[in-house]
């Protein structure tokens, strides 16, 4: 989009763009998402960023009204395979955080230079800035959603000291913490220990029930479970992060904005995370985000898949059908190996039993490493020793065709399971399986979101099965 276009996206406070590029206004120095519900600022006071973080570069600090923070990420870089899409992806998985920009550069096998240089260019910010304005997002959720003390919540957000943490909430707030405290909803706050409330924003329109159904249909036992009636149900999990362990439940129903669907198409889910360590708060985020495809451009695929004559009628009857991914690439490609009843029994036999379980999450999924010793025959033995020793990567920053290739490579290994594992572990939206019988000029047609329309193929082949 070229900037008047971009305009006219604000003038329309169109949401299919929240996330896709930011505006700010000179006159007040706030920068918002292109949905703002504000009067429409004059166009020679606008100024457009690809990123949050390249707006508050420049000095412009966050909406209160339109939290431009919250928004959903860029479905382009959710889905690109380049360096750029990589290293975001990282970032959002907390790498930076973690590693800093040098442990981010080696993942990616470039240096920190061009790391910097690559990511400034394209997104108007380096990926120290990048990672600051993620952290600036989860503080505000920290310090509105929980009671936990500032000084806590400064560590946990991923700051190096209070001073930093206090001078980035004034630049991207103008309020101090201690105002943003007593500024959130009245009844969003939490004790400790009761869990972080989330809402899981997405653009457009979502089919939650498609995406319940096969997480019903997939949960293994002890580590996940879905209760409630269709429409109402609840899919829990646990988590293995980064700092520690969690819980997370997420709720079918769907939110909606109260300008209504027609000015603001999008809504969210509705969550909750018990951690173990609040600094997993990021990385457990994002990857609720990946499993549950929330940052994919529903517009952009139904418009493909929409014109097809084979597809046509599914698209219409499911607009927004979503392609699930999974929290843990590792846990993914062994369950897509072994089959759901196989998981079951490596959990019980070497899962890692919760310290305090919570219902009937009794257990983490076993690591690559426990899996390698433990049953060190066969494909599976092969595929843990490979994601144990890092000759299979699958982390969200993780090359698609090395990852394929290396997978490839293993003894026994089946192409259709790697073609699973290519979908739902690596987030690739343009896969087909081999073994589908369909013309190579379908199929061709459905590029580039082709693992959409196996979705909306295979749900509409278990509906019939019901």
């Amino acid at each position: 989009m070229d900037e008047d276009s971009r305009y006219e996206a604000v003038r329309s406070r169109d949401a299919r763009f929240d996330g896709e590029f930011f505006f700010a206004v000179e006159t007040t120095g706030i920068y918002c998402r292109p949905s703002c519900p504000a009067v429409t600022p004059k166009r020679r006071n606008v100024r457009f960023f690809t990123t949050a973080a390249a707006a508050q570069g420049s000095g412009f600090r966050a909406c209160r009204r339109c939290r431009p923070d919250a928004v959903p990420g860029s479905a382009d870089w959710d889905v690109r395979a380049d360096v750029v899409g990589r290293a975001v992806r990282m970032i959002g998985d907390g790498v930076v955080d973690r590693e800093g920009v040098a442990g981010l550069a080696t993942r990616l096998g470039y240096s920190a230079r061009q790391v910097q240089r690559q990511l400034t260019a394209e997104l108007g910010a380096g990926p120290v800035a990048l990672a600051r304005a993620q952290r600036a997002h989860t503080a505000r959720v920290l310090v509105q959603t929980t009671d936990l003390p500032i000084t806590e919540i400064a560590f946990a957000s991923g700051f190096a000291s209070v001073r930093q943490f206090n001078d980035t909430i004034r630049a991207v707030y103008a309020a101090t913490p201690s105002e943003l405290r007593s500024i959130a909803p009245r009844g969003r706050g939490t004790r400790r220990g009761a869990g972080i409330p989330l809402r899981l924003a997405y653009r457009g329109p979502y089919q939650a029930g498609a995406v319940f159904d096969l997480l019903e249909r997939e949960a293994v036992s002890g580590v996940e479970e879905v209760s409630g009636e269709r429409g109402r149900r609840t899919y829990r999990r646990t988590l293995r992060l980064p700092y520690g362990t969690g819980t997370v439940a997420v709720d079918e129903r769907t939110g909606a904005s109260k300008a209504g669907p027609a000015a603001h198409p999008g809504g969210w889910l509705d969550a909750r995370l018990h951690l173990t360590d609040p600094r997993d708060l990021t990385t457990a985020v994002q990857r609720l985000r990946r499993l549950l495809d929330l940052d994919a451009d529903p517009y952009a695929v139904d418009e493909r898949l929409g014109s097809d004559e084979r597809l046509a009628s599914l698209v219409a009857a499911r607009p927004g059908l979503r392609s699930p991914g999974t929290v843990d690439p590792a846990e993914l490609a062994v369950r897509a190996l072994v089959g759901r009843a196989a998981a079951e029994r490596l959990v019980l036999r070497y899962g890692k039993a919760l310290d305090a379980p919570c219902g009937s999450l009794t257990h983490l999924f076993p690591e690559p490493a426990v899996l390698a010793e433990a049953e060190p025959g066969g494909t599976l033995g092969a595929l843990a020793a490979a994601l144990a020793d890092g000759t299979v990567r699958l982390d969200p920053g993780a090359d698609r065709d090395d990852a394929e290739a290396a997978l490839l490579a293993l003894p026994g290994m089946d192409p259709a399971v790697v073609a699973l594992i290519r979908v739902r572990a690596l987030g690739d939206p343009d896969v087909i399986p081999p073994g589908r019988d369909m013309p190579d000029s379908t199929i061709d047609g459905w590029r580039p979101w082709r693992s959409y329309a196996l979705q909306h193929l295979d749900t509409e082949r278990e509906l019939e099965s019901v």
